[in-house]
């Protein structure tokens, strides 16, 4: 058993990796498959309290299955001259004859499967082996019903074995698919490099991806991308401002953030079931009475000074951890996703923060809501904006089709999802958040169909009219009550 409690960094090895993130590991046992690792001398010791249980198997039917058995003669599966001096000469520089280290790991209390990788063994590439050590663990963590939790450094598939290592990708992405089916968490931790297909597949395939610093992390390699691509757009600060991870944390951060988002995302007794229990609204921070005028009910929700989004997350979670991104290229920091811990239990969500909404952040907040329903965890929405981006940017980024997918992810969510109207409900951009049959409003909010003022030059109507006009969309939070929109007003506090 080795104990942990090191400063993780990217250029540690897999081991010092391992430890400096867990409590205790323990490796697990070598997967049956494969040829043989090259000679070089005795292999390196098991650690202490290894378990001898047998390895577990891929179903014979899964992508890869079998295609290790016999798969070479000397010089792996092309015959390529060297690969096995290559091999060995990794070997004992390292003391691993694979890629990646696969141990049973405790991390602040909460058991994980986790994978590291070994750069300095040939570039820490995928290769057959580094297949069956990555089916085997998925398999192992989904018998135990654990998390896994990857610690990358790899530089892509191993050209030595050609499309033989190629297709291992598959076979990783058939592993994450079928623990995401079980309802079983997966963070990826990327280490400098993070490159190639360990990119594609166990890194951006995550649910939670964080970064050390200064990581290089692309699908390109540093020696492929072309010769005057932008050196930031590879980078885990690049990656996090184009939303494709969730944060870049220090590393003398990395043990903690790991431990609260395994506390976050694996509550005790395993992943939930269908049986979840709503979260409940919050209360109202703001003005205690009721707007006697539509027009008033307008000004109220677009005072500067009433609570905003971060007062209500303040207010209602003990501790959160929060995603970014919508994998797709953009990042609106007009919404705040994430999960958090109130009395005991998870809750996840999704909050506007009372700017127009971007494509973006309905992305991210669709996102949000599909990770915490295959997860088995309650969702709470914090409705807050004057409506959906509408410029020319935000077309050109897909509002429409963003916009579509946040109500999609809404409609199919099978945990239960909780709705607070805290300021501007401004059209579809607001409803898009917001959780029907459970959406309840506090006293400083309104809801409409239209601002306002829009409705009243659509309808050609004199600027004096408006407040006429928003009495008669009937947008005060008594109003929506009273058509049955919302189901109930939350007191305050």
């Amino acid at each position: 058993m080795h104990e942990g409690g090191g400063l993780p960094c990217t250029r540690l090895t897999a081991r010092q990796a391992l430890a400096a993130v867990t409590d205790t590991y323990r490796e697990l046992p070598e997967p049956p498959g494969g040829f043989a690792p090259a000679a070089s001398g005795p292999p390196p010791k098991a650690p202490p309290g290894t378990s001898p249980e047998p390895p577990s198997k891929a179903p014979p039917d899964s992508p890869g299955a079998g295609l290790s058995a016999g798969a070479a003669g000397p010089d792996g599966p092309l015959g390529w001259r060297g690969y096995d001096e290559a091999r060995a000469r990794a070997r004992a520089r390292t003391g691993e004859d694979e890629s990646v280290v696969a141990a049973l790991a405790v991390i602040g209390g909460t058991e994980a499967v986790v994978l590291s990788f070994e750069f300095r063994y040939l570039g820490g590439s995928l290769g057959e082996r580094t297949g069956d050590r990555l089916e085997a663990a998925y398999t192992e963590a989904r018998e135990r019903g654990l998390p896994v939790v990857s610690l990358i450094a790899t530089g892509g598939s191993r050209m030595q074995e050609g499309m033989r290592a190629l297709t291992q990708l598959q076979r990783v992405a058939r592993q994450s698919a079928l623990n995401r089916a079980a309802g079983l968490p997966q963070i990826a931790v990327l280490r400098d490099p993070t490159t190639g297909g360990g990119w594609a597949t166990l890194g951006a395939a995550a649910d939670v991806i964080l970064a050390l610093p200064g990581a290089q992390i692309g699908f390109a390699g540093s020696r492929v991308r072309p010769p005057d691509a932008d050196p930031h757009a590879y980078s885990a600060e690049g990656q996090l401002a184009s939303g494709q991870i969730d944060a870049v944390v220090p590393a003398d951060r990395l043990r903690g953030t790991l431990q609260r988002w395994l506390r976050l995302l694996c509550p005790p007794g395993g992943p939930a079931g269908r049986d979840v229990e709503p979260a409940p609204p919050p209360k109202a921070l703001g003005a205690p009475g009721l707007p006697e005028s539509g027009w008033q009910a307008v000004l109220r929700a677009r005072e500067a000074r009433r609570p905003h989004a971060e007062a209500y997350l303040e207010a209602y979670f003990d501790d959160r951890e929060e995603i970014s991104g919508d994998r797709c290229g953009g990042v609106d920091p007009g919404i705040r996703c994430g999960f958090g811990r109130r009395d005991g239990r998870t809750i996840a969500f999704a909050a506007q923060c009372g700017t127009a909404t971007r494509p973006a952040g309905f992305r991210t907040a669709g996102r949000l809501i599909r990770l915490a329903d295959h997860l088995g965890i309650p969702v709470l929405t914090l409705v807050d904006t004057p409506g959906a981006a509408n410029d020319a940017a935000a077309e050109r980024a897909g509002a429409g089709a963003a916009i579509a997918d946040c109500f999609a992810a809404l409609a199919t969510a099978r945990v239960p999802v909780t709705s607070l109207l805290i300021g501007e409900g401004g059209s579809g951009g607001a409803l898009a958040l917001a959780a029907p049959g459970r959406l309840w409003a506090t006293p400083d909010s309104y809801f409409s169909v239209i601002a306002p003022e829009l409705a009243a030059a659509i309808l050609k109507r004199d600027e004096r009219q408006i407040h006429d006009t928003a009495d008669q969309l009937h947008i005060r939070p008594q109003d929506l009550l009273e058509l049955d929109v919302i189901r109930g007003i939350v007191p305050p506090t």
